[in-house]
């Protein structure tokens, strides 16, 4: 009795959230995307931090085993251009985390302080990169000495314990050595399994700014992004889609280009939240599956892209069709414009969201402003459609006595509509904790590209790229989670897998 009393409590309070104007529920959640962003700029900011921190350390051991160096050596200038970055690190996640701060205590701040921040974030991003790159060569030099210099145990960068293990990431990260790339590759990948994501992402990381001719570069920037797909936290999936994004910028013409277009996609779908809410995750999810098919029209992801495109258009239909409802409303019908407004949305959804699970009822309203704004013969043609093309709906006999009392022609229904089961509801329970928490339901694969959240060893793809020594095969294993077709434009010498029909991304 007692359970039954929350859930009507519950119940209540998400009906009383449901007369909250919109406006409002869309200004709360633009100011939780800003710390989301804020968010994403101070992981990225530290991560950067803790790489210069590093390497610095690493020059730092080189440079004071001779003293006889001048301060013009390669290995001072080096340090002195490290230093310098992470200064300026430092200098831009002090600004970010100033402005955190201020959201914290709803203190006044300016949204264009956040745009200028992303925007030096990115910047400093590519500089550190190609600091840490062009000082490769300094560490590399006299890495006897620094193997005998090691830190104490269990302190590489705070994140790996245990000592002895500590003591080998150290030597691993500290020196560059031939097939060392391969070594870090697979510690890295052994680290994103084990749920470890971010120490698994600076041995990825090693691999990028340490081996910049490594054969597995490519996968390491691409088991980077896996790793934050893995994650699955609202900041590590927009760190996911940045990533795939910079991923094809570097790769455009890769094999699996369009499996990391859809994953890009699905990084902003699994962000989506319900239809009376922000919609700007949905709509960067469907121009990401459009653009996919428009690049890619015979990708063999086809079915997989049509599935999460109708899920998307799903929500932007039910968005379109709420904001309908409340300007149709009584209270809001006599303001100028009301009606106009209600018939943009539902004409938006006739025109491009076919496969809308609530098209009658969009139909129906439709007709209806018509017909308030005296418009019989526009009313008429959207009630014909609703009786013909959904026979079965709950709204079939009110169009009827509209369509009756406008004096048009009450069409026979169409015999492939009758099969046309309507929409399935939600339970009652399920649709409370959807409200409660603000879930989308989407059928999105939680999988990487190259790494399964299975922990499928020895099948995933980075498990074969290992194998052959950073290249993908021309055919796979059957216990390959995902395979694909090379049969593609523009191919790159590394080819992939024969995807087989059925297979996820």
């Amino acid at each position: 009795m007692y359970s039954r009393y929350l859930a009507v409590i519950a119940l209540c309070a998400v009906m009383l959230a449901g007369f909250v104007p919109m406006v409002l529920a869309q200004d709360g959640q633009a100011q939780g995307n800003r710390t989301e962003r804020l968010e994403v700029m101070r992981s990225k900011l530290e991560s950067m931090r803790r790489q210069l921190n590093n390497a610095i350390a690493n020059v730092n051991t080189k440079e004071g085993s001779d003293p006889q160096k001048s301060k013009d050596s390669p290995e001072a200038e080096a340090a002195s251009r490290l230093r310098g970055l992470e200064r300026e690190v430092n200098s831009v996640l002090s600004d970010v985390l100033a402005i955190r701060a201020k959201i914290d205590k709803s203190e006044r701040y300016e949204v264009k302080d956040i745009e200028k921040l992303e925007v030096s974030t990115a910047d400093i991003s590519t500089r550190v990169e190609a600091g840490l790159i062009a000082t490769a060569g300094v560490r590399k030099a006299d890495s006897g000495v620094a193997q005998k210099k090691k830190k104490k145990k269990g302190r590489f960068f705070g994140l790996f314990g245990g000592g002895g293990s500590g003591d080998k990431y150290e030597e691993l990260t500290g020196t560059v050595a031939p097939g060392r790339d391969r070594e870090l590759f697979e510690l890295a990948a052994k680290e994103v399994r084990n749920g470890n994501y971010e120490s698994g992402r600076l041995l990825f990381n090693t691999i990028i700014t340490t081996y910049p001719d490594s054969q597995y570069l490519p996968l390491a920037k691409l088991a980077t992004a896996d790793s934050f797909y893995l994650e699955g936290t609202t900041s590590a999936l927009i760190q996911a889609a940045a990533g795939y994004q910079d991923w094809l910028t570097f790769f455009p013409t890769d094999p699996l280009a369009d499996d990391v277009m859809l994953k890009v996609a699905e990084s902003e779908m699994r962000q989506m939240g319900l239809a009376d809410r922000d919609v700007s995750r949905a709509r960067k999810a469907e121009q990401r599956l459009k653009v996919l098919l428009q690049q890619y029209p015979d990708t063999p992801l086809r079915a997989t892209v049509d599935q999460r495109l109708i899920e998307v258009q799903e929500n932007l239909g039910m968005h379109n069709l709420k904001i309908a409802e409340y300007y149709i409303n009584a209270k809001y019908k006599p303001k100028k414009g009301g009606l106009k407004g209600a018939q943009s949305r539902l004409f938006e959804n006739v025109e491009k969201y076919p496969n809308f699970s609530h098209l009658d009822k969009n139909l129906f309203l439709l007709a209806y402003t018509y017909q308030e704004e005296e418009e019989p013969d526009e009313a008429a043609k959207y009630y014909q459609r609703l009786v013909r093309e959904y026979p079965n709906s709950e709204f079939v006999d009110k169009a009827k006595e509209q369509l009756t009392v406008i004096g048009a022609t009450i069409p026979d229904p169409d015999p492939n509509a009758i099969q046309r089961l309507p929409p399935e509801k939600p339970g009652f329970m399920k649709g409370l904790s959807n409200e409660i928490f603000g879930v989308y339901p989407v059928t999105v694969n939680k999988n990487g590209i190259l790494i399964s959240k299975e922990k499928n060893e020895g099948g995933d793809l980075i498990d074969i790229a290992i194998a052959r020594g950073g290249q993908l095969p021309e055919s796979a294993t059957p216990q390959a989670p995902r395979t694909r077709s090379t049969n593609r434009p523009q191919q790159e010498p590394r080819t992939v897998p024969d995807k087989q029909e059925g297979s996820q991304p």
